[in-house]
């Protein structure tokens, strides 16, 4: 056996589980997400809790859940019984992982926790054990066997924890009404936060560097204004400040390919009319799927009153590290 056909034996066998998951995964999922919600309604916490490998996971169960604006903290089983369980207050739940549910070190830490007004769930493959009998819900994460050659490194069981905590934390979001714009205000910083904070506004073009011309301004004239500013497309608009259309390097090409002498004849016979648009406040991360559904490169934007007031230029995302 190979190493190709080695790591094709671990992957399959952790998709395997991961099928006996969705399979078995039942109402008791539905009612810790009642739970969860419930606390993080209320102003309170997710306290994470685990050892080993579990204590991995947890950190990014908890990653995971702050990002999404339940707050969760993962706690030091051994530092909690000196001073960390400062963290804990009434109301919190606990999120206890473990897949024997035998941890002597959680199994410390739970008459502590249980001094405090808090609700356990826990996370085990083992539904009888000491953790599961005194938890208030319990999520079986249980596998048929590890993806080690040996049946004994964590890794199988790992994952199905991990997965089912993402599940926990993406139902949880949508239960709270999560949205887009709650999201990008707790993800400022790196390209992810700037495409979900930036409007279309902050990135279209707009005054001198949009080239904007009236129905009757000649092919000529609309060419140099668009090199001008560089470029590719000019919006159209009439006397009265409406959209008439947009004139774009494609439809140059292709009209002159039809009439030599275009170029001092109006534009308004070259241009396409009703071109697609977006609203200026709109979020930007919004034009990339726009421009590709479309299959065009410049996005004409308007106002409150649909009037243009600016264009996206495609060539702009990637200078504004929006793709």
């Amino acid at each position: 056996m190979n190493h190709l056909s080695k790591a094709r034996r671990v992957i399959q066998l952790e998709i395997d589980e991961l099928e006996n998951l969705l399979q078995r995964i039942g109402e008791e999922f539905s009612d810790a997400i009642e739970m969860l919600r419930s606390a993080v309604a209320d102003g309170r916490k997710i306290i994470v809790v685990g050892i080993g490998k579990s204590h991995n996971i947890g950190y990014k169960i908890a990653a995971t859940l702050n990002s999404t604006g339940a707050t969760a903290v993962v706690l030091n089983s051994q530092n909690a019984l000196h001073g960390d369980l400062g963290v804990v207050c009434d109301g919190d739940v606990v999120l206890a992982l473990s897949y024997s549910g035998e941890t002597a070190e959680l199994l410390e830490l739970l008459p502590a926790l249980r001094r405090f007004n808090v609700r356990v769930i826990s996370m085990t493959g083992e539904p009888e054990s000491s953790l599961a009998r005194n938890s208030d819900l319990i999520l079986d994460t249980r596998v048929s066997r590890e993806a080690c050659p040996l049946n004994l490194a964590p890794t199988s069981s790992s994952t199905v924890m991990l997965v089912l905590g993402d599940a926990l934390a993406m139902v949880l979001l949508e239960s709270r009404g999560f949205q887009q714009e709650d999201f990008a205000r707790l993800h400022p910083g790196g390209s992810l936060g700037k495409a979900l904070l930036t409007k279309v506004c902050d990135i279209m073009r707009s005054g001198d560097s949009c080239a904007m011309v009236s129905p009757d301004t000649t092919v000529r004239a609309t060419l140099e204004q668009m090199t001008a500013v560089r470029s590719g497309a000019a919006v159209v608009r009439s006397e009265e400040g409406e959209l008439a259309g947009i004139f774009t390097q494609g439809d140059f090409v292709r009209a002159i390919q039809k009439d030599q002498d275009i170029l001092d004849q109006p534009v308004f016979g070259f241009m396409t009319k009703n071109p697609v648009t977006i609203p200026e406040d709109k979020l930007a991360a919004e034009v990339i799927p726009v421009l590709s559904s479309h299959r065009i490169d410049d996005l004409v934007v308007i106002n409150g009153d649909h009037q243009p007031v600016g264009l996206v230029d495609s060539q702009d995302l990637s200078r504004l590290k929006l793709v």
